[in-house]
């Protein structure tokens, strides 16, 4: 998402935009090679650009990478370094707008949950995410907390996302299997990137929202669209339970209530048409 927000983002602003290991697109804009974990450094790149609006995507944004993780280490990227940098924000009067996750949520208590659903993150990567929520609420006052839905699109340069891995393996012929009790409220990068431009032309009070788009939809439900709009045969889609791969971490329903984007005028495609759109590329 990172690299669509750079697209996105720098049509009507100057913006600076930070990578560490892997550089993406950000060549292509003003940019700087920064790790969120040196604190100092991190400082130091506020004091020189004093930005207005700060969106921090930076995590170790996959659970199960994060559970093969130290521990600390997971903490000290997605907890402790969101924490400093509500501090820079608050520090250079600076809106911060903070990528959470949908797996905060109790995701065996309803559907379609609102912002006040019960939470109950079961992985370390959710618990951290949660964490973050709470010491970037410690350190600022003006921020905006969006919980992110499942993302999927054609990744930029290096970037791919399970979406994308399973187009080309499904391209080549190759059997894919797919959830079909998991339920989520997906939303493509390139609607992803335009909510958030939304949102920072907006002023808006400190808030929670759900970050994801309309349809409650399985993996296999979003298989079988991608399937649709791409001439390929679902018989290599294969339907399993969540429960046999996930067990007790899984996540049975995480699908969200998305009206307080539509309250604030912000539209999304349709899962149909943003796949259309991804294939286009």
């Amino acid at each position: 998402m990172g690299q669509y927000l750079n697209a996105v983002l720098s049509r009507n602003y100057e913006i600076l935009t930070l990578y560490n290991e892997n550089i993406g697109n950000c060549q292509g804009f003003n940019s700087a090679r920064v790790d969120i974990l040196d604190h100092r450094c991190m400082s130091e790149v506020f004091q020189a650009f004093s930005p207005d609006a700060v969106v921090h995507t930076a995590a170790v944004s996959n659970s199960e990478k994060a559970a093969r993780m130290p521990e600390s280490k997971v903490l000290a990227v997605n907890v402790e370094a969101t924490k400093v940098i509500a501090a820079l924000c608050h520090k250079f009067n600076a809106k911060m707008i903070y990528t959470s996750t949908d797996l905060v949520y109790d995701g065996r208590c309803g559907v379609m949950l609102k912002e006040d659903a019960p939470l109950n993150p079961v992985t370390l990567y959710a618990e951290t995410k949660l964490l973050g929520e709470e010491a970037l609420k410690s350190e600022t006052s003006d921020y905006i907390i969006l919980r992110t839905a499942l993302l999927y699109g054609m990744g930029l340069c290096h970037a791919k996302c399970h979406f994308q891995q399973m187009y080309e393996s499904l391209k080549e012929g190759k059997p894919v299997r797919l959830f079909y009790d998991q339920y989520r409220t997906p939303l493509s990068l390139s609607d992803a990137a335009s909510v958030i431009e939304a949102l920072i032309r907006k002023d808006i009070p400190p808030q929670v929202i759900n970050f994801g788009g309309k349809e409650r939809i399985s993996r296999y439900g979003l298989g079988s669209i991608l399937c649709e709009e791409a001439g390929i045969s679902k018989p290599l889609l294969r339907a399993i339970s969540m429960d046999e791969v996930l067990k007790s971490k899984g996540v049975k329903d995480v699908s969200m209530d998305t009206s307080k984007l539509s309250m604030l005028g912000i539209e999304r495609k349709t899962i149909r048409d943003s796949v259309r759109d991804s294939l286009n590329l």
